[in-house]
């Protein structure tokens, strides 16, 4: 008896794969989340919640609160309504805070931002050494704010024998009143907190510059690049994400700047170092008896706003050039 054989037929390799049956998806119920160990979860995350709540939360809710209200603390407070928004606004001084605050951020973004990664690239192209340059660029960060402060209006004296003067006199240059005038008291500013804050910054840099591939720089430098271009072309885009996040923690950190003009100048001379918060702290603390703490709340819960607006409006912005 012959047995014909049947030609095996060949897998059609474009034939989609079977599907699989449709799972089921399990209704969540409470006695599924207690076995699945929910309650454990919530003892573990209980203490930190209560934290958050006494320390966080808690006064973000008071100061809401606090906002409506006519209130320094001492006498019993009574609900305004809208009033203490109406002061702040009709407050001439808000104005020249605000310009000021701008003019800060401003100046910190021209000098303080890009200062940081330049140093952080020539660090990094250091063979020996590394560590003490880290570490000497870090020191500023050590040191207590005020003390720096207290260091560096020294260092402002406008006399001839202040020690920026003696070294602008060593090049010819006459000395500047730095602090006592109203055109340079904000630079001055500026010049400190960009020293005190840079240290932080340099060592982000570093640590960002650690994961970027040699072989890139060794790529650009097959194809002839030299050292700018292998930081236009390579560095820079390779740190793409870390410097927007950067840029937008250096916003909102110049906006609610402080000791500075509070330390240095107490916001003048003639106001030119006023700032927005500089002004909340007159209004809670201008009087010995208690201040108008329901206008400073009410600036700070506008701050707020207006910052939180302007974060999600650079994330969304900057969602796609920071990823590409």
């Amino acid at each position: 008896m012959t047995m014909t054989r049947e030609p095996a037929v060949a897998a059609d390799p474009a034939a989609a794969p079977p599907t699989p049956p449709p799972t089921r998806r399990r209704r969540r119920t409470p006695m599924t989340w207690v076995r699945g160990g929910g309650i454990w979860n919530l003892a573990f995350l209980a203490p930190m919640l209560v934290v958050f709540a006494v320390f966080s939360w808690g006064p973000i809710v008071q100061a809401v609160v606090m906002s409506f209200q006519k209130t320094n603390l001492v006498t019993p407070a009574t609900f305004v309504g809208l009033d203490n928004f109406a002061n702040v606004l009709g407050d001439p001084n808000l104005g020249t805070a605000v310009l000021n605050t701008l003019y800060f951020a401003l100046l910190a973004l021209v000098f303080g931002f890009p200062l940081p990664i330049i140093m952080a690239v020539l660090m990094s192209e250091v063979r020996r050494g590394k560590g003490l340059y880290s570490a000497l660029a870090y020191l500023p960060v050590v040191v207590p704010p005020v003390v720096a402060v207290l260091l560096w209006k020294v260092f402002f004296n406008a006399s001839p024998d202040g020690v920026f003067n003696t070294i602008l006199g060593w090049v010819g240059i006459p000395p500047q009143p730095w602090l006592q005038s109203s055109a340079t008291a904000m630079p001055s500013l500026v010049i400190e907190a960009t020293w005190a804050a840079a240290g932080g910054s340099i060592i982000i840099y570093l640590a960002a510059l650690i994961a970027v591939p040699p072989e890139l720089y060794d790529a650009a430098e097959v194809d002839g690049a030299g050292i700018w271009r292998k930081i236009w072309h390579v560095t820079l885009p390779q740190l793409r994400g870390i410097l927007f996040i950067m840029l937008i923690l250096q916003v909102i950190g110049t906006a609610q700047v402080f000791l500075e003009p509070f330390l240095f100048t107490g916001g003048g001379p003639n106001n030119a170092t006023l700032t927005v918060l500089l002004l909340i702290y007159r209004y809670a603390f201008q009087n010995s008896l208690g201040g108008a703490y329901g206008e400073a709340t009410a600036l700070s819960l506008m701050l707020a706003i207006f910052l939180g607006i302007l974060s999600w409006l650079y994330f969304k912005l900057t969602d796609r050039w920071s990823t590409n």
